[in-house]
């Protein structure tokens, strides 16, 4: 007769198993968290954020900065959408934070986008590096990376919860679960987002008209930035060695669908 602690462990995998989804570019993703759940999840958070910021003057009141911001953002948003039609019911939108120390810009579930002036004014990105740091965001986004994101931290405290029942020493049991599911769960998918967002993102920046080729020169400016001190964009976006010879291999295609004359509507972002 099976164990009240074995039943529990079998549950727990067999959700866990249940719950898998395929990303955009064929990836398993783990998904206890639905995207719905995570866009109102991260709404609240933004919105919350954005007024302290607002509070304290901390966005950017720049007419020509945001002018700038929203012309590239609303090329992409038009591109995405296309994409995924399903995110044409996003409440898209765009705020520059005014850090001059922050290097770091991202994108939240359901199209709520921030980028600092400390990204715009250190590494000076051209339009299209411009572009690629967002069309990168963006991908986050359509690539559902929050959800999976917030599943893997509850599977995480799952799997620690579950292992604690089944152990008698529950110290250990704990402490080896956590260690698990960071090294086995949280880092693999933290680096295969990042390599999938790049494989979207170039594409939606080519797409919108934007140099395909900036990915590698943008990714260099970054790397010499990080020589005076990590950016926090390089902290949660972690960048592998081969990550600009990857963007390289990829120029090939991505120049087929670049086309800068051609028109490229803007979305009205809020």
């Amino acid at each position: 007769m099976i164990s009240a602690r074995r039943f529990l462990i079998l549950v727990v995998l067999s959700s866990l198993l249940a719950a898998c989804a395929t990303s955009p570019t064929g990836r398993k993703q783990l998904m206890l968290v639905s995207e719905e759940s995570a866009i109102v999840s991260s709404k609240e958070a933004y919105l919350s954020t954005v007024q302290g910021l607002d509070q304290a003057g901390k966005i950017e009141g720049s007419s020509a900065v945001n002018a700038r911001v929203l012309e590239i953002t609303g090329r992409l948003i038009t591109e995405a959408i296309k994409m995924r039609p399903d995110t044409s019911r996003w409440e898209w939108s765009v705020v520059v934070i005014d850090d001059p120390k922050m290097v770091n810009a991202w994108c939240m579930a359901g199209g709520r986008m921030a980028i600092y002036t400390g990204l715009l004014e250190k590494i000076q990105p051209t339009d299209d590096e411009l572009a690629q740091v967002m069309a990168h965001e963006i991908s986050h986004a359509l690539a559902k990376h929050t959800a999976e994101k917030m599943s893997i931290q509850m599977a995480s405290a799952i799997g620690v919860a579950a292992v604690g029942i089944a152990s008698d020493n529950t110290g250990v049991a704990l402490t080896g679960a956590a260690l698990t599911a960071m090294l086995a769960v949280t880092l693999p998918n933290s680096r295969a987002a990042e390599k999938e967002a790049d494989i979207i993102g170039i594409e939606l920046a080519a797409r919108s008209g934007y140099d395909p080729r900036a990915a590698v020169s943008l990714w260099h400016k970054m790397g010499a930035e990080s020589k005076s001190g990590t950016p926090q964009f390089l902290s949660t976006h972690p960048s592998p060695d081969n990550r600009q010879q990857r963007l390289a291999k990829l120029e090939a295609k991505m120049l087929s669908l670049y086309n800068p004359g051609a028109a490229h509507p803007v979305y009205p972002i809020r």
